[in-house]
């Protein structure tokens, strides 16, 4: 099942910036061949729900790897059957009515 997701991955205890923990989430979803866009509160990921799940536990991994003790993250699912359009076609939709 094809499936959009918003990723909020936040590592606690690394100090202000977490950007380079973000950085290395965003080399696993690469690495990993999902379609996933940077926005200013996460990340969208979208593919299959296995590889999505996936991809959302290796992110866990590499930046737990890279010291952070701890992770909060929330994760918001979104699937709608026989419906794989991505997520930039629903977002252009929106815009064509503006």
């Amino acid at each position: 099942m094809h499936v959009i997701a918003d990723l909020c991955l936040i590592p606690l205890g690394v100090g202000p910036d977490v950007a380079p923990y973000i950085a290395a989430c965003q080399e696993v979803l690469a690495s990993r061949g999902l379609d996933h866009t940077l926005h200013a509160t996460g990340t969208t990921i979208e593919g299959e729900w296995d590889d999505v799940l996936a991809g959302v536990r290796a992110c866990h991994e590499r930046v737990h790897a890279l010291g952070a003790a701890r992770i909060h993250s929330t994760l918001s699912l979104g699937t709608r059957p026989g419906d794989d359009r991505p997520a930039s076609a629903r977002i252009d939709r929106v815009r064509a009515l503006l």
